[in-house]
């Protein structure tokens, strides 16, 4: 029963997600929905695209292991992205009116920061996306009580999502968004009441983890966990935000101030609900501790969707399958649409031939940025398919590269008005450079690698703008 109803959810989500997108009409309305999203949608999109697989399965199998240090980069890290996005990126990028981030770039420096920037975000999109086909995988394989492999979970998955993704675009990612979150916030409620009815109280939970040493978040009084600390916060929070997932958001708002509202109250409320499925595994700990040690010892990830199936009723079982399974499409969604739209605009786009009439160019680029999804989504599962790393340790790694290549040049090109196209580069290379090379030879020195990286950016940005206005000032005094 269970099995069926979550496959007749599914289907009924992909159908709407179908029916979105029979508003596409031009590529403005397949990459930011036409900048026609009232708040709430966008709200809800903000919220149900940060929701992921990591969120459900990720950081309360983290959490079990490592306790609420162990969690600084999500969901403290990710939703202080959303947050500081919308107090201080929202407004200056939402009045630019760009199809994608990638475009502000090319503006405020030049082409060659745009792509080799562009491309560090299309890449770090494999460990986020790859994330959540590995938790589909897992999901059909546990409703299905290992019926379907979770290889074969992932294609499934990855199919029916490419479905509507592929015609609706940020269309259908917001309408299913919307629905998704609904979902999301009925079950997590309804699952966490059922739950602490058994336990004995919210509060029997968190005195348990108390106890255990679990809420002890600060770092020890050493410099290297220090560091740690401060570089796995800085990762998701920095990191996230010269994302085109993010920006998509903010420039699919009808108006400037729900671009801001929006990724604010995203953000708080991502961090509010990501507590509940936190809760939910800890209370596993207490509720039946042979399963979580059983789990423990192979896979962690495994722990509360056994733990529901176990000592969950029915329905609550319905609700919290409904809820992941909402959770990981609007999630992989979002995720597929923002890298290949990025690709397509920023990279392949100036490369296409263009003809005197704009409505056959708009329509071969709604065609181009299709099929560059198709692409992306298989790239993304032989990724998956091919990798062994937990789906918080992917999500958390993929930021490193715009951490390093992209934060500065975003910052500095919207708060600093000396930032120039030299500072940029040297800004971009010299960061890149730095964390690739300190991967390579020396991962695990005091200093983290994408620590390192993000200093020789901001570095590269205040020596290569420097120089470049000295130059210029050294030329016009010859003038």
């Amino acid at each position: 029963m269970l099995f069926w109803l979550v496959i007749l959810y599914w289907i009924v989500s992909v159908v709407i997600g179908l029916i979105a997108a029979l508003w596409v009409k031009n590529s403005a309305d397949f990459a930011v929905a036409g900048r026609s999203m009232p708040m709430y949608v966008v709200t809800a999109t903000v919220f149900a695209t940060w929701f992921g697989s990591e969120t459900v399965l990720g950081i309360p199998a983290t959490f079990l292991d490592e306790g609420l240090g162990g969690i600084v980069a999500d969901p403290f890290g990710s939703s202080m992205c959303l947050i500081l996005v919308g107090l201080l990126f929202a407004a200056p990028l939402y009045t630019k009116k760009l199809l994608t981030i990638g475009d502000y770039f090319r503006i405020r420096y030049n082409r060659t920061v745009e792509v080799v920037i562009s491309l560090c975000i299309v890449v770090s999109y494999l460990g986020w996306v790859g994330a959540q086909m590995k938790a589909l995988g897992l999901v059909f394989n546990v409703v299905s009580q290992g019926a379907i492999a979770e290889q074969t979970g992932m294609l499934l998955g990855a199919a029916s999502i490419l479905v509507y993704t592929l015609f609706g675009g940020m269309v259908s990612v917001a309408i299913t968004d919307l629905i998704q979150m609904i979902v999301i916030v009925a079950g997590m409620l309804y699952i966490g009441n059922e739950i602490s009815g058994q336990v004995g109280g919210v509060h029997t939970v968190i005195a348990h983890a108390a106890d255990a040493g679990k809420l002890d978040f600060w770092p020890g009084a050493n410099l290297v966990e220090t560091l740690g600390f401060f570089t796995a916060w800085i990762t998701m929070m920095l990191g996230s935000m010269p994302q085109q997932d993010v920006f998509q958001r903010v420039m699919s708002s009808r108006t400037r101030r729900i671009a801001v509202a929006s990724s604010v109250l995203g953000g708080v409320l991502y961090l509010i609900f990501a507590f509940v499925p936190i809760f939910l595994a800890y209370s596993a700990t207490l509720i039946d501790p042979a399963l979580v040690d059983r789990y423990r010892d192979t896979d962690t990830q495994q722990i509360l969707p056994q733990f529901i199936i176990a000592h969950a009723p029915i329905a609550a079982q319905i609700l919290f399958f409904g809820a992941l399974l909402s959770a990981i499409k609007s999630c992989a969604s979002a995720t597929l649409l923002a890298p290949s739209v990025t690709f397509a605009e920023n990279i392949l786009k100036p490369l296409l031939p263009r003809s005197d009439n704009n409505d056959d160019n708009d329509k071969r680029f709604l065609r181009l940025m299709r099929i560059v999804v198709v692409g992306f989504t298989a790239l993304v599962l032989v990724y998956s398919l091919n990798t062994n790393a937990s789906i918080f340790r992917m999500v958390e790694s993929a930021y490193k590269v715009t951490l390093v290549g992209a934060f500065v040049p975003l910052a500095a090109g919207v708060y600093w008005k000396r930032a120039n196209a030299l500072g940029g580069m040297a800004s971009m290379f010299l960061g890149l450079t730095v964390w690739i090379a300190m991967e390579l030879v020396a991962p695990d020195t005091a200093v983290p690698p994408q620590l390192a990286g993000l200093i020789a950016s901001i570095a590269g940005m205040v020596i290569g703008s420097s120089w470049q206005h000295r130059v210029q000032a050294a030329e016009a005094a010859k003038a």
